[in-house]
């Protein structure tokens, strides 16, 4: 037999690699690389932790356990994806458009970028309230 066949033998029944394995072993290259600059004993053991723990989780076969705690994760990543688009929006737009909160009903507003006093109408809640702009770019 191959190392391919061997491989899949042993995983037969086993959880294998998830969401939450990428992130356990990003934590750990990213202590790693603290532990490189700082020589601090509590990051290694933990660094450490999370690589067993995450490898136990590979090789587990209580499939359903694996697959609640990987929904967790899930969850928190659709949220944490979602601001990492909505923020990096607003990055690409910085030069045409500001975001305002609204006062009254904190809906996140897109406004031209004009120089000056302006009076914002919030789409929402109906509420008119003042804007002032103290810079714009020139594209």
């Amino acid at each position: 037999m191959n190392f391919r066949n061997k491989l899949a033998q042993l995983m037969y029944g086993r959880y294998g690699i998830d969401k939450l394995f990428y992130v356990f072993f990003a934590l750990y290259v990213i202590l790693v690389g603290l532990n490189r600059f700082t020589h601090l004993w509590i990051l290694q053991i933990i660094a450490l932790a999370l690589i067993v723990v995450s490898f136990m989780r590979v090789f587990s076969k209580n499939i359903n356990k694996r697959q609640s705690e990987n929904a967790i994760v899930e969850k928190y990543w659709v949220i944490i994806n979602q601001k990492y688009k909505l923020y990096s929006l607003h990055f690409k737009e910085r030069k045409t458009h500001l975001y305002h909160r609204c006062p009254n009903c904190k809906a996140i507003l897109r406004l031209p970028k004009q120089k000056g006093k302006h009076t914002a109408f919030c789409p929402r809640c109906k509420h008119q309230f003042p804007v002032r702009v103290w810079f714009w770019y020139r594209l």
